[in-house]
């Protein structure tokens, strides 16, 4: 006879406990990334080809277009006001081609080591809105402002200053799509690494630079010519796109 009060249960039935997320593998994840990034490679450096340059230059002057119908037609402005510090444009171009995806790496590591619970709908959200602007770049082929012809006024600053690399030099002219401007990965991963690190540091100087970095790199990627205003805009519109659709599928398997 069974202790008063105590339960009793089927040898026979398993028991169930509430299903708890778990860390998810490493190897795994660093795989997922791998082959990700490898496609992601590919599709992005699939609109180099015959009539790419017409149709982005054509783009590129329906983007000026609206930026000066609103107004808000200054980066040619702005570049000039920095270009006679070389140094200043040199550590520009070198954060322009390093910090993207330096930072993003180490926040998603950050994100899988001290948060697994939010790793997920985190990472998730990144493949998305990354998947999303590889549809933008297809769809919309757009020359960066330092493409543009000379009458314009910009400056190739990285061609006429330099940094840690070039877009003209070996396997990267060979492979790299210029043309993929809209939206700006820069900006919506910047800003995906934000809100990515909000909870996850603690000191004054830490949450300081992480606040500031979504408007170090729009104003980088606006000095360097390399990206209109509005290509920011869009790399926040995947990046909202791209929560949302996470969000739904990280609620969809909780239930």
């Amino acid at each position: 006879m069974s202790p008063a009060g105590a339960a009793t249960a089927d040898p026979g039935t398993p028991s169930r406990s509430p299903r708890t997320p778990g860390r998810p593998r490493w190897w795994i994840e660093v795989a997922a990334i791998a082959v990700f990034y490898v496609v992601y490679s590919a599709v992005r450096n699939l609109g180099t080809g015959a009539g790419a340059e017409a149709e982005a230059f054509a783009n590129a002057r329906r983007i000026i277009r609206i930026e000066r119908f609103v107004g808000l037609y200054h980066e040619e402005t702005v570049q000039d006001w920095f270009l006679s510090s070389e140094w200043f444009i040199r550590l520009c171009n070198i954060f322009y081609g390093s910090f993207h995806f330096v930072v993003t790496a180490a926040a998603l590591v950050l994100l899988f080591r001290r948060a697994p619970e939010r790793y997920g709908l985190w990472r998730n959200t990144l493949a998305i809105t990354t998947g999303l602007a590889l549809i933008g770049f297809a769809a919309f082929p757009l020359m960066p402002p330092r493409l543009l012809p000379p009458s314009y006024g910009y400056v190739d600053t990285l061609a006429a200053i330099g940094g840690l690399w070039s877009f003209d030099s070996g396997a990267i002219a060979k492979v790299s799509n210029q043309y993929a401007a809209m939206p700006s990965l820069h900006f919506g991963w910047s800003t995906w690494c934000a809100l990515v690190l909000s909870s996850l540091v603690q000191r004054g100087w830490a949450k300081v630079a992480l606040a500031a970095y979504p408007a170090v790199t729009f104003f980088t990627i606006v000095v360097t010519a390399n990206h209109f205003w509005l290509d920011a805009v869009g790399g926040l519109v995947v990046l909202v796109i791209g929560y949302l659709l996470a969000s739904a599928i990280s609620a969809r398997r909780s239930r």
